[in-house]
């Protein structure tokens, strides 16, 4: 039985760890367009912009393991097509290489403008290492940085970049941060944080397009708004499912490949897992697509499972994390349905958590340097037992006595 995985970013690399922890024996290939091994890519926007990791400590296991576990990899290689009728993939080296199972793992790209002026150069995003690379080289004390777009990456590049003495202008169309991501108090707080260390946001504000000077971006044009000077632009608008291969093969797509609960597609022999898919939350009576390291991780247990006819493992909350200047953001759930929400905690003294709930029950946990409320949340969350909120809103009552 052979089992080839297109992708080699963190799930694809989990995935071919978990078969053969699972006593898969057979022949496992794993194809990246990258030059690298499988990596972990949270590091990027943060220890690594800031020096504190190198290359060696991103990756998610030493270079030799493969080849030690028998497993293929082969960097710096596309996969143009995959025939579902005779199993195969075509390489684009013009290899063509067959499979009895097939996992999809080529996670989502960064969302791209189009606007006037957008084909100048100095346009930045960040997805891999040689993205990372080119942002670090770029940051030096009094470098102008416009960041357009206030979710998770822009505010860690934002953060990483302040340290460094960047200049930094948040550019959000919404009227708060992370509004499509998180609650108001934490939009709030999160900008009380950023002004603090110096970011300026401009909100509410729509993108025109851009001015440039000898081919380089100089300056965004906001509507109704003066052109905000800058010397690169980084775009932080959110992420696109890498699921061409798999409409070309005919499976089913939604905003990223439908998978079930096993991480299967629509076509048995396939399976597909992280950023690229629309899987089923049976905690919350719906299917999203998720971009997260813990959602990649346990679709690539499900899929091992299913792989190699193991038990199935136990369903995981969803839950997310975040590292900004001295703050550590954890999240636990999707915020679905709440019509109450508790605050535990003083955000001004920058140990909070903001608990999300339904019918006294957790829909979700964000807290921030708050690991107790964190951990209770999550528990919770699986349990769905009903909560006291006034015993929850006191922080005179421990976490395991609420």
């Amino acid at each position: 039985m052979t089992t080839i995985i297109i992708g080699a970013g963190h799930g694809g690399g989990a995935l071919a760890a978990n078969l053969r922890q699972n006593g898969y024996s057979g022949p496992i290939t794993i194809i990246g367009e990258e030059p690298h091994p499988p990596y972990q890519r949270p590091p990027l926007s943060k220890g690594w912009l800031k020096g504190d990791v190198d290359a060696d400590g991103l990756l998610l296991r030493p270079r030799g393991w493969y080849a030690d576990s028998n497993i293929a990899l082969r960097t710096s290689t596309r996969v143009i097509r995959v025939d579902r009728a005779s199993k195969s993939v075509t390489l684009s080296t013009d290899e063509v290489l067959t499979y009895d199972t097939l996992v999809l793992a080529t996670g989502a790209r960064a969302r791209r403008l189009s606007l006037p002026g957008s084909d100048l150069k100095g346009f930045l995003e960040l997805r891999t290492i040689e993205d990372a690379e080119a942002i670090k080289a770029w940051f030096k004390p009094g470098f102008r940085l416009a960041i357009i777009g206030g979710g998770y990456v822009g505010l860690e590049v934002a953060a990483s970049a302040r340290k460094l003495g960047v200049d930094v202008h948040v550019i959000e169309r919404e009227d708060r941060l992370l509004a499509r991501v998180a609650g108001p108090v934490l939009s709030d707080f999160f900008r009380e944080v950023h002004e603090a260390y110096g970011v300026r946001f401009h909100f509410g504000a729509v993108v025109e397009g851009f001015d440039g000077l000898d081919g380089q971006v100089s300056g965004v044009r906001i509507a109704g708004a003066a052109v905000l000077q800058c010397d690169a632009v980084l775009v932080g608008i959110g992420a696109v499912p890498n699921d061409d291969l798999a409409r070309d093969a005919g499976l089913a797509c939604e905003n990223g490949v439908i998978v079930d609960g096993q991480a299967r597609t629509s076509d048995p022999d396939i399976f597909a897992m992280g950023d690229m898919t629309q899987r089923p939350m049976p905690l919350y009576g719906r299917s999203v697509r998720l971009e997260s390291v813990p959602n990649a991780l346990e679709q690539a247990r499900q899929a091992a499972a299913a792989i190699c006819g193991t038990a199935e493992p136990k369903s995981e909350t969803p839950w997310f994390w975040s590292d900004q200047y001295d703050l550590k953001l954890q999240i636990a759930g999707m915020p679905f349905d709440v019509d109450q929400i508790v605050v535990r905690g003083d955000p001004a003294a920058r140990k909070f958590a903001v608990f999300h709930l339904s019918q006294n029950r957790v829909q979700a946990v964000e807290s921030i340097n708050a690991a107790p409320e964190f951990i209770a949340g999550r528990q919770w969350l699986a349990s769905r037992r009903e909560i006291d909120v006034v015993r929850l809103a006191d922080v005179s009552i421990p976490m395991k006595e609420v």
